[in-house]
């Protein structure tokens, strides 16, 4: 039993002191293989800061106006007896639009012309006779009296005017808002009328800005209605005063609208053009790392084999998909913008064949005619 107890026992201690050798072998194996090995090189895509002449311009959305537009609205109540014009009409200045009831007015008008007309007649016969049967006071007394009926003649006139309805400027009808025989009120709503011939784009900028802006500068702007079309307008005109709420200055510009494809009321997406900055360092965008410790870019380093950096730098204006590097880069710094997520200080890299934008950029060159 003693000796089988034994013979157990050296079995147990061999088993295990293998097992454990084995293991620690193992351990030991792995450790001298990460040790000594190099991962494969990352291919990435990489672009080289340069010095550029950048455009400069300040974004705002604005909102395109009619330089002529109104609500037509009688000035005084009446019911409606003529109605002269159909929704989406264009007229032109001065053109009757709308009649209200105005038979009393024309009634007491002629009344006034009758004894204007008579106190006329009796006026010039008495002037006539002046010195012989009628005295100088019959004769002011008389005129007195004209002058008086001509001024309520006058009178009636205005209140006749008022109670037709006159397009004040050419343009286009919007929707009828009223009825034939329908009572309408002062002010109450006919219809709209816009000229489309002139617009506003009136749009604001930050009080940051104020020493950039100028009466004259050119904005550019684009609708959704006409994707891919840019317009142009000019600045006619700058709010003197900062809003208190938004501490934004107001601008106002002017185009031409001759084909009449912009309508007011539409968004504007707005670019001011300023004076180009020359000498700018700048890479593409999606170089740029963006978080809250700060931006940073990945800088091909040379030397026996590629490698990259992470380099934090302060970033600029950006314009069609290129960002300005204030500090951190310098010119012919190769900078990689794709491949960034296996990426970390000191890895390898290869540069993917044909897929740098240097590559990109000169291949568009040539294809220009």
């Amino acid at each position: 039993m003693k000796r089988r107890l034994a013979l157990m026992a050296v079995m147990l201690i061999v088993f295990f002191g293998a097992l454990f050798g084995y293991d620690y072998w193992g351990r030991m194996q792995t450790q001298a293989f990460f040790a000594h090995y190099q991962p494969p090189p990352v291919p990435v895509s990489v672009a080289t800061a340069e010095l550029r002449t950048i455009p400069r311009q300040l974004r705002s959305i604005g909102t395109l106006e009619a330089v002529r537009q109104l609500t037509l609205s009688p000035e005084v109540a009446g019911r409606v007896t003529a109605l002269h014009f159909a929704a989406g009409d264009r007229v032109v200045a001065g053109q009757p639009l709308l009649q209200l009831n105005d038979a009393p007015e024309r009634g007491e008008l002629a009344r006034l012309r009758a004894e204007a007309k008579v106190t006329s007649l009796n006026l010039e016969r008495n002037r006539k006779l002046l010195g012989l049967a009628v005295s100088q006071s019959d004769i002011d007394v008389q005129q007195a009296s004209l002058d008086a009926l001509n001024a309520q003649i006058a009178t009636v006139q205005a209140r006749l005017d008022q109670q037709q309805l006159r397009a004040p400027f050419a343009g286009q009808l919007g929707v009828r808002l009223v009825d034939l025989g329908q009572y309408l009120r002062a002010g109450d709503p006919v219809a709209s009328l816009t000229d489309l011939a002139e617009l506003y784009v009136n749009f604001n900028l930050p009080e940051q800005s104020r020493a950039a802006l100028a009466v004259g500068q050119t904005l550019s702007f684009s609708v959704d209605a006409y994707p891919g079309e840019t317009f142009d307008a000019r600045v006619i005109a700058i709010d003197p005063q900062i809003g208190a709420d938004t501490r934004s200055i107001a601008l106002q510009a002017r185009l031409e609208n001759p084909e009449q494809r912009l309508m007011p009321g539409m968004f504007a997406d707005a670019r001011l053009a300023l004076a180009p900055r020359t000498g700018v360092l700048v890479v593409p965008e999606t170089a740029v790392d963006y978080t809250i410790h700060g931006d940073s870019v990945f800088r091909v380093v040379d030397g026996d084999q590629l490698r990259v950096e992470r380099v934090l730098v302060q970033t600029g204006e950006r314009y069609d998909g290129q960002v300005a590097i204030v500090q951190g880069l310098a010119p012919g710094d190769r900078v990689v913008i794709a491949g960034q997520l296996n990426l970390q200080d000191g890895v390898g890299v290869v540069l993917a064949p044909g897929d740098t934008l240097d590559a990109a950029r000169e291949k568009a060159r040539q294809a220009r005619p």
